[in-house]
């Protein structure tokens, strides 16, 4: 079994598709899926199987990305790139949470990162997914709501993310149509709330899926809605249209249990403890 085979496996994983893979690893198409076959053949089963257009691991595909990303860990400690240096920690940190977090929350505190950490590199995932970190599609995960306990996971409480209701100052309060989520996210806290504040008031019939596709409709004067205060206190296309925050969620980080030591993870976290505690407070 060679390495570089399971390496292949592991961006395949990482990335869903073998033309995202190979872009990832700056190859063409055809070698990813040499190398996917060659790791299956080595190990004698079938990895990926294609489900709706995309791959999706086996059984015997979750078992080998898992040791794969394994030995990618211990590949990396031993690299003298990877190793705390003067300049600080270096190598690849991989941060999922949803697109509202990644775009309001995160991206503006990339630049201090860069300068306090130039050897990092950090690659976000905006996606409302809650990826899996035991397969290590990412190290380090924030989401809107407490994770299930055990496993191999470790999460902390880092902050509070409170909502209030927000509509587009070229709009009348009282003109403002409620927006809110499609049928599939009726569970969130925030959808719930809105169904119960819309009862017997006017619906839009824009239905979104995300908080950052939200915060554009109420932006553009199509409606009001809830969101986040952190973001919508600071746009001066907003104004707040509740006299305070009506909602409240948890905010938590969540790092894999093995991850958690190396360099790069661990200069990203406490980062991020500082900087997500000083945006949120």
């Amino acid at each position: 079994m060679e390495w570089d085979d399971l390496r292949y496996v592991l961006a395949v994983a990482r990335a869903g598709s073998l033309a995202s893979a190979a872009r990832r690893l700056d190859v063409n198409q055809t070698t990813v899926a040499r190398r996917l076959a060659a790791a299956e053949t080595a190990l004698g089963a079938k990895l990926y199987q294609r489900v709706d257009g995309d791959l999706r691991p086996t059984k015997a595909g979750v078992a080998a990305i898992d040791r794969a990303a394994r030995i990618e860990q211990h590949v990396q400690a031993l690299a003298p790139s990877r190793s705390a240096t003067d300049d600080g920690p270096a190598g690849a940190v991989r941060v999922t949470a949803v697109p509202i977090l990644v775009n309001r929350l995160l991206v503006p505190e990339m630049a201090q990162l860069t300068v306090t950490y130039p050897r990092l590199r950090v690659e976000l995932i905006a996606d409302a997914r809650n990826l899996s970190l035991t397969r290590r599609e990412a190290d380090v995960a924030l989401r809107l709501a407490r994770p299930e306990s055990g496993g191999s996971h470790l999460a902390r409480r880092v902050g509070q993310v409170a909502y209030a209701v927000y509509g587009s100052r070229k709009r009348g309060a009282q003109c403002l149509p409620w927006i809110t989520y499609e049928e599939g996210l009726r569970h969130l806290p925030q959808a719930r709330w809105i169904a119960k504040a819309s009862e017997g008031n006017a619906i839009s019939p824009l239905l979104v899926s995300d908080a950052e596709t939200l915060l554009q409709a109420v932006r553009a004067g199509l409606g009001k809605s809830l969101l986040p205060c952190f973001v919508a206190d600071h746009d001066r296309g907003m104004k707040c249209l509740s006299d305070r925050p009506v909602l409240s969620r948890e905010l938590w980080l969540i790092s894999h249990y093995e991850r958690r030591h190396s360099a790069p993870v661990a200069a990203f976290v406490d980062w991020l403890l500082q900087r997500v505690a000083q945006r949120l407070a």
